[in-house]
């Protein structure tokens, strides 16, 4: 888990990010924490959880009640949040195992006040090999943060990793790309800004 809070972190909203996949700086990685830094640049906190923490965590069984130290973290970095931005990868048209077994830990915030993510807006990301992935896949997800009553934001980003769009360093080298991570980023501070005051 990464953690990066500037200034007076008190009056600033709480931006968790979750997703990734098992490669270490991948592509969905990379634009997931893209997306933070515009979040942290308008004045957010943020928490991500990328492929690696994620891939450690074990396989969600609601009839097993005990939890790691690593799944309380990130259950207790949800509750606390006061919005989200969830980034996957396109398999076959769905989310992948590794981010849909983090969003079913979320389970464990059904009895919370704000139930699941209830009052919090979702930003989603999507990294596919190809245009139907994405479009199938972001469905998919909006779908799952519905089920969760959070809200996705009004602007999804679906990304064709079959283009080029990082360079060796992990710098965006799309503009357009760039951009649509940049107005997730955004949509996500402005709402948990306005509604969690």
């Amino acid at each position: 888990m990464t953690i990066r809070e500037t200034g007076d972190s008190s009056k600033k909203p709480l931006v968790v990010g979750i997703g990734g996949a098992t490669r270490e700086g991948s592509t969905t990685e990379r634009s997931l924490l893209l997306a933070l830094h515009v979040a942290e640049g308008h004045g957010a906190r943020t928490h991500s959880f990328c492929g690696k923490f994620l891939y450690d965590l074990p396989i969600y069984s609601p009839e097993n009640h005990e939890r790691t130290p690593e799944q309380r973290q990130l259950v207790e970095a949800v509750r606390s949040a006061d919005g989200l931005i969830v980034s996957s990868p396109g398999y076959h048209g769905g989310v992948s195992g590794l981010v849909k077994n983090a969003l079913d830990l979320l389970e464990d915030l059904h009895d919370d006040r704000r139930c699941y993510l209830e009052g919090r807006a979702v930003g989603c990301i999507v990294v596919a090999s190809g245009w139907q992935a994405c479009g199938t896949t972001l469905a998919s997800l909006r779908s799952i943060i519905h089920a969760l009553r959070g809200w996705p934001t009004p602007f999804g980003a679906t990304l064709n990793s079959a283009e080029a769009l990082f360079d060796a360093a992990g710098a965006c080298v799309e503009e357009r790309v760039a951009g649509q991570l940049g107005t997730v980023g955004r949509q996500v501070f402005e709402f948990a800004s306005r509604y969690n005051r």
